[in-house]
């Protein structure tokens, strides 16, 4: 699903990633955890292909058998639209949108029809419990129910793999131990692959694997 061969990261002279090495199987759930400035948000963005690696000879990405690192942008952009969803700390939801209207944005960029992206928008919304929310705007919706609708927003063009940064970073406990939960559901309902960057040790061992990232490289996985 993922391989990911000497995967490196400069900013300037700083060297943030080191050759990372990676695998991660198709319905794989993985978390990544490390101290503050171990490079594990660099790495998911690269993965996510929201970043560029530094250019080596040996470095490669694949995700589900395509090498992104040939891509152009706008062949990158239509990759990850279809391909890949987004799960961020701050749920960037746009504020003067209803649930339902942000949820469909992916998949009206990727031009499907809207009638039938409506419905199945409506779908996502009800089986994460927010069926009577969908015209209520981010303002009017609780920490955990943005998130939610982000989840939801993320599944909409049906991703192979999903990508989350500090998803419950902002969630209260019980809002944060209901969205753990989610993404195992997810997982048994859509066959999804996830990818998690987390601090909160109890969700990153209930993953199937984790890694643990240190000074730009992955010490153990």
């Amino acid at each position: 699903m993922i391989e990911a061969v000497n995967i490196q990261k400069y900013y300037d002279s700083l060297q943030v990633l080191k050759g990372v090495d990676l695998h991660i199987s198709k319905g794989e759930i993985v978390s990544i955890v490390g101290a503050s400035g171990a490079g594990k948000t660099t790495l998911l963005h690269i993965l996510g292909t929201l970043d560029h690696p530094a250019s080596t000879p040996t470095s490669s990405l694949k995700i589900n058998g395509e090498d992104v690192l040939k891509f152009s942008d706008k062949e990158l952009s239509k990759f990850r639209n279809l391909n890949l969803g987004f799960i961020f700390q701050f749920h960037q939801l746009l504020p003067e949108f209803t649930a339902l209207e942000n949820v469909c944005i992916p998949a009206l960029i990727a031009k499907k029809n809207k009638k039938e992206t409506e419905k199945e928008a409506i779908r996502l919304l009800e089986y994460l419990g927010l069926g009577h929310r969908i015209k209520h705007k981010p303002n009017e919706l609780s920490g955990g129910e943005q998130q939610r609708v982000s989840v939801a927003r993320a599944l909409i063009n049906k991703p192979a793999i999903i990508f989350a940064d500090e998803p419950s970073g902002n969630l209260d406990t019980a809002s944060a131990e209901n969205l753990h939960q989610l993404f195992f559901d997810l997982r048994k309902e859509f066959g999804q692959t996830f990818v998690i960057v987390t601090h909160n040790e109890d969700f990153a061992n209930m993953a199937d694997r984790k890694l643990i990232m240190k000074d730009g490289l992955i010490e153990h996985q």
